[in-house]
């Protein structure tokens, strides 16, 4: 005999409902707040929307849509005020919490109806009272849960939350099908997609909201991977763009140099000549220039060395006070690409920043290389009057779109991580810093010391 099902689920189990799948997501996401306060806007959430389900639920039934929309509104409020995220990101995680909270209520109340009948219980007796907390709890705890674990697996970018208006369209489609799908049957059971029988209400209504709930999965995972390749790509862009610099700079260098063997040349013949103290003075000024140019830039790697002299080049022509004390003989076990990435990245987002200063007295930027105990040290900092704000421990960009741009530090860190290393950055008291310890590998023949 099929069993019987109850008519219609308990607006309060449907507001915790809602409530638990919203603290999937506060969980998830970074939070704005923390501690007492977070639990006192929880519970004034957790009380809201169960107030308002179960004061709405009297109401005709043409009021039955909107009063849903106004707890999707009570929904999205709790998310957008917990999470520090933008709003039109907490309006696609509000549709994926509310499918995933109608689908929690579905099978809650379907799997206790079932229990409760086939054991032959009457509703609002003991022991159906806690049949149904049992189940609440087995059912909420293991849906919820599932979700939890299922997103915490996955290392989100943060640039798949930067949703612009039309792209909602697509996440807010798919939940608003689906509950309406779903809930079909209770409104009009005279279409060809409702069922007549309780049990094929329930049974519609469960199944509805679990596809749509793989869906929206499907949905953002796809959207994930989609950002993390693009971030990917970009970061590769640059690896590459940073290592045709370094080839540019390094033929611009040869032809440097070769220049400056034309003119030892030149001044030798001249000095031939049996000219005044004046021309003299000149040459000897001549041969002091040639001298400082061959010492600069001489660390004890060519790789680095190439960088260092391509970009103090560009920053004698442009006002900019680049002093450098690096030990480049340690950087041996590092790729050619990964250097060029590393130096080039740190040097062009100081450059940039050193450039929007006006004053050119405090353009400075000092970088440092050298190893204590047993790790590699690069340090660079650089004056910055400007406010940066960071997140995720790095700074936001300052191009406009951080979403697109920003990817010159996430190179720097994905290189240090490469060989073990971290990556930190810190800005006060109007100088940015970014630090790299890099741990030495294994065998290195270097005499391991502290330096400064």
């Amino acid at each position: 005999m099929s069993p019987v099902y109850l008519s219609d689920i308990p607006r309060v189990l449907t507001g915790l409902a809602e409530w638990c799948a919203c603290l999937t997501v506060i969980a998830r996401y970074p939070r704005r707040f923390s501690g007492a306060r977070l639990w006192q806007v929880l519970g004034a959430g957790l009380v809201a929307q169960c107030t308002f389900l179960v004061f709405t639920d009297a109401l005709p039934l043409w009021l039955w849509l909107p009063c849903m929309g106004l707890a999707v509104g009570l929904m999205l409020l709790l998310i957008a005020v917990c999470c520090d995220m933008p709003l039109s990101a907490a309006g696609y995680c509000t549709a994926r919490a509310f499918v995933l909270a109608e689908f929690a209520a579905s099978l809650e109340w379907q799997l206790y109806s079932y229990a409760l009948y086939n054991l032959g219980w009457q509703e609002g007796t003991a022991p159906a009272a806690a049949l149904g907390a049992a189940v609440l709890l087995l059912v909420y705890a293991a849906v919820f849960s599932a979700m939890f674990w299922l997103e915490s697996r996955r290392a989100d970018p943060r640039a798949a939350l930067a949703f612009r208006i039309q792209e909602l369209w697509s996440p807010v489609l798919i939940a608003l099908a689906c509950f309406l799908l779903s809930n079909l049957s209770f409104v009009n059971v005279d279409t060809p997609f409702a069922g007549s029988e309780l049990t094929d209400i329930y049974n519609i209504r469960t199944l509805v909201d679990l596809a749509g709930v793989a869906m929206l999965y499907a949905y953002h995972v796809q959207r994930c991977e989609l950002y993390m390749q693009r971030e990917l790509d970009a970061i590769q862009n640059i690896l590459q763009n940073q290592y045709a610099q370094y080839r540019q700079s390094r033929e611009s260098i040869e032809v440097i140099n070769h220049k400056y063997h034309d003119l030892k040349h030149q001044i030798a013949v001249l000095r031939a000549e049996p000219d005044a103290d004046k021309r003299s003075a000149y040459l000897d000024g001549m041969e002091e220039e040639i001298r400082d140019y061959e010492a600069q830039n001489k660390t004890g790697n060519s790789v680095l060395d190439t960088v260092l002299t391509g970009k103090s080049l560009y920053c004698a022509r442009h006002g900019v006070e680049l002093t450098c004390v690096a030990d480049g003989s340690r950087l041996e076990f590092m790729d050619v690409m990964d250097i060029c990435t590393v130096f080039g990245n740190i040097l062009d987002n100081a450059i940039e920043c050193e450039l929007r200063i006006p004053e050119r007295e405090k353009r400075l930027i000092h970088l440092a290389v050298y190893v204590k105990k047993d790790f590699l040290m690069i340090h660079c900092e650089n004056y910055c009057p400007e406010a940066l704000t960071f997140q995720d421990g790095l700074p936001v960009s300052t191009k406009g779109d951080s979403v697109y741009h920003g990817y010159g530090i996430k190179s720097i860190r994905h290189a240090a991580q490469k060989y073990g290393g971290t990556t930190t950055v810190h800005s006060r008291d109007n100088w940015f810093s970014i630090n790299l310890m890099i741990p030495l590998p294994e065998g290195d023949g270097h005499i391991k010391r502290d330096a400064v």
